[in-house]
């Protein structure tokens, strides 16, 4: 059996999408979405996403890392699924959809800039060398002076499985400071196990982190990453981050067919 994909981008995240609505795509197919996602072997992607029919909101978004098993909630991913129903015609302009148990609303510009709101942040962890947050996805944020000597890979895989994360696991970014309101990053990404070009909830947790530790007091965050900017925006209330705000490009890379039997 053959299956239509879809190819997206998202400064340089990228995704493998499928309209799953006639529900034909083997999701349970671990080995399947892996050899899928394989850079050598499939098509090549950090994740694959499978759009399917909601009773509540426009679409479901089923997401699943490179691993080939089921993921949290990707900031990146769900701008590109936004983009990709657009193509399909589900929706318009604005739309909301289902993940990981939540509900989450967006806003395509003129421009093809994407905007997904995540949802609240009421916890965050500051250690002595290291913030923890879950912006969807659990993030360990850790500042740098100079980001391009850090051994990402290496860094981010001793962090990930450590103390106290063990198997369960972190996505660990790095972050050095460029301005009042830019931040320059680089994220290591469980299940994909690698640094990847940008991280959508990585680039969140960064900006709100870095507000909590008073390193900026701007609310309208820059971020540059590997793969382009980001930007993320937020209120802050009761202590808890509120309105986020994770905006950039969702790019159409190409389309094709692929073998799923």
């Amino acid at each position: 059996m053959k299956a239509e994909f879809f190819k997206y981008q998202g400064a340089g995240n990228d995704f493998v999408l499928i309209d799953n609505r006639e529900q034909n795509f083997p999701a349970e197919e671990i080995t399947l979405i892996e050899r899928i996602c394989n850079r050598k072997f499939g098509v090549g992607a950090d994740g694959l996403m499978l759009l399917e029919s909601s009773d509540k909101t426009d679409f479901k978004m089923l997401y699943f890392n490179a691993d080939g098993h089921p993921g949290s909630m990707c900031g990146n991913g769900g701008r590109c699924i936004v983009a990709f129903a657009k193509q399909l015609g589900i929706c318009m302009n604005e739309t909301s959809f289902e993940a990981v148990g939540e509900i989450y609303s967006a806003k395509i510009d003129s421009d093809g800039k994407v905007s997904l709101v995540l949802t609240d942040v009421d916890r965050i962890e500051a250690h002595e060398d290291y913030v923890f947050l879950d912006t969807g996805s659990p993030h360990h944020v850790t500042f740098t002076d100079n980001i391009d000597e850090v051994d990402v890979f290496s860094e981010g895989r001793r962090i990930r499985e450590g103390k106290p994360y063990f198997e369960e696991g972190t996505n660990v970014n790095f972050v050095e400071q460029k301005g009042n309101n830019a931040f320059k990053v680089r994220t290591y990404e469980r299940g994909v196990e690698d640094e990847t070009l940008s991280c959508g909830t990585g680039v969140t947790a960064v900006a709100l982190a870095s507000y909590h530790l008073k390193k900026t007091n701007n609310k309208h965050i820059t971020i540059h990453t590997l793969g382009g900017d980001l930007f993320v925006e937020f209120d802050y209330e009761n202590n808890k981050y509120h309105n986020i705000i994770l905006s950039g490009p969702a790019t159409y890379v190409f389309k094709g067919i692929i073998d799923i039997d």
